[in-house]
């Protein structure tokens, strides 16, 4: 493996693992894809650094368990906000959110 690689999966690591990112903010901060992440972090990272590995992976699957969770309330905050502005006439009132 050539050695920017091994270098990148390990920043890559330390970054999730410092700011508790998720897949898409740590592919965003290194101007990579999500793939990337996945693969550096879920393959490489595993013959470079097994700990590290393990570390960057329960922050990752934690991010991953509670995705739904935060995607529910981007979509609440999102016809809050639309509502507000007198641009959704649907039948759902804040009350009833």
């Amino acid at each position: 493996m050539k050695e920017y690689i091994e270098e990148r999966a390990m920043e890559i690591a330390n970054y999730i693992i410092e700011n508790n990112a998720t897949v898409r903010q740590t592919a965003k901060a290194f101007g990579i894809s999500k793939s990337t992440v996945h693969k550096d972090v879920a393959e490489r990272l595993e013959q470079i650094n097994p700990a590290l590995a393990a570390e960057a992976r329960k922050i990752l699957d934690l991010n991953k368990s509670e995705r739904h969770i935060r995607g529910g309330l981007a979509t609440r905050e999102k016809y809050l906000g639309m509502e507000s502005a007198g641009k959704f006439c649907g039948k759902y009132t804040k009350k009833q959110w």
